[in-house]
């Protein structure tokens, strides 16, 4: 399967990335910290290496051992796994979930530097973040100068017109999400060209299209709209680099268009899956293209950097997001966030992890609707832009997988075709 290749050779392979990053960063450790950044290097080293021969030779999964707030969540978890291991109790690499076991790599390489200070707060995927949004320059730049040439008009737009503009930048934040770091096992994955030529090209390889539903919604949202409440809506980010320039421009629109009246944000908490949005990334994100020598780019800094001061931009994020629970356990581990969400009239679920968290990350017959596949995880309505790199699809019109799959047997895996596809009572 799928899982097990990623198991197998993936995921062997980020870990080898993350030792080797550790390695060249030798001498920052010791010119910050002195011997005692070395000597944390070398431990985070050889938990890590530890880690990585129990995964290469199916050793149980252990407990977490760190003092991490997150950590008692996490073992009730694993014992929850346990009792449902046909009896045997012993979860091991590849006898688990690879949701689990996927997660609980990441959460195991965060427990790696989080029990070492003082390189406690080092970011070991920090760099390949960074060269990813330089390499895709130019998709920025030109993302950038679209958005604002259309800003210049906005206001002198008919209703036809905006939703053809919506429509164009869902699409450019959906082919964003092709730019996966651990999907490519952290090799380059950047957005070389602009995604805004190809739309029409792409448009085929959408299986789920609900652009008109969103449209509606956002229609109606407006009209019910009175002065007192506000549109909100929420963006569940997944990747750092372009793809999150991609989200920037989308809620940037959203707001300028008077669709919507404030945007949410929300990232991860640690750093994750490679090329996670964290904090740090947003915020250095905005700084970057605030200070970049090209005019539209900085301008789209400094007015998205306005928007966080204003507070119409709000960035958050939650310890849920980077637990392995499915969403529909958000109710009973995370009724703050839960509560939080069910404030939006809109939330976009970004990328491939979220959808597997969305549905449970089961082998879903094609056809069962989307709102069934959600199990009872219905806090506002909500949309996942994703491209498809992991073997769970519902929602599909009857033969409609079938169909794909008889003329490209990886067609759920290679990131090849996308969903903007929606829950929401309309």
């Amino acid at each position: 399967s799928f899982a097990y290749f990623t198991v197998k050779d993936r995921l062997p392979q980020i870990l080898t990335k993350v030792i080797d990053t550790l390695h060249r960063h030798k001498n920052e450790f010791f010119e910050e910290h002195g011997e005692k950044g070395v000597e944390a290097e070398k431990r985070a080293i050889s938990f890590l290496s530890k880690l990585r021969n129990e995964l290469q030779t199916d050793k149980p999964v252990t407990p977490l051992e760190d003092e991490l707030p997150d950590a008692a969540l996490w073992n009730q978890y694993l014992d929850y796994q346990r009792n449902l291991a046909n009896g045997s109790g012993e979860l091991s690499w590849f006898q688990s979930p690879w949701l689990f076991v996927e997660c609980y790599m990441y959460r195991r390489i965060q427990a790696a530097l989080a029990q070492n200070p003082p390189i406690e707060n080092f970011d070991v995927f920090k760099e390949g973040k960074a060269q990813n949004f330089f390499e895709s320059q130019e998709a920025v730049i030109a993302l950038c100068t679209y958005f604002q040439e259309l800003l210049k008009n906005i206001k002198d737009l008919d209703e036809k017109q905006l939703r053809q503009e919506l429509f164009k930048l869902l699409q450019v934040s959906l082919w964003g999400n092709k730019c996966d770091l651990s999907f490519s096992a952290g090799e380059d994955s950047s957005q070389k060209s602009s995604p805004l030529q190809s739309l029409e090209n792409l448009l085929p390889y959408i299986v789920v299209n609900d652009m008109e539903k969103i449209w509606s919604l956002f229609l109606k949202a407006k009209k019910r709209n009175t002065e007192k409440s506000n549109v909100r809506v929420d963006i569940v980010l997944d990747n750092a680099g372009f793809e999150l320039v991609s989200d920037f421009v989308l809620a940037d629109f959203l707001l300028s268009s008077k669709l919507a009246d404030e945007v949410h944000f929300h990232g991860k908490s640690i750093p994750w899956y490679v090329s996670d949005t964290t904090k740090h990334d947003f915020n250095w994100t905005v700084k970057q293209l605030q200070s970049a020598n090209h005019m539209w780019m900085s301008r789209c800094g400094i007015n998205w950097e306005g928007n966080l001061k204003k507070g119409v931009w709000v960035y958050h994020d939650h310890m849920f997001w980077t637990l392995p629970h499915d969403f529909s356990s958000m109710t009973g581990v995370a009724p703050d966030l839960y509560a939080d969400l069910q404030k939006s009239n809109l939330i976009f679920f970004k990328g491939d992890l979220n959808y597997r968290k969305l549905t449970g990350d089961r082998k879903w017959e094609y056809t069962v609707p989307f709102h069934q596949a959600l199990n009872k995880f219905h806090p506002a309505p909500l949309c996942s832009l994703r491209t498809l790199k992991s073997d769970t699809q519902v929602g599909l019109k009857p033969g409609q997988g079938e169909e794909i799959q008889a003329s490209e047997p990886d067609w759920m895996v290679s990131g090849k075709y996308g969903i903007v596809q929606i829950d929401a009572a309309l």
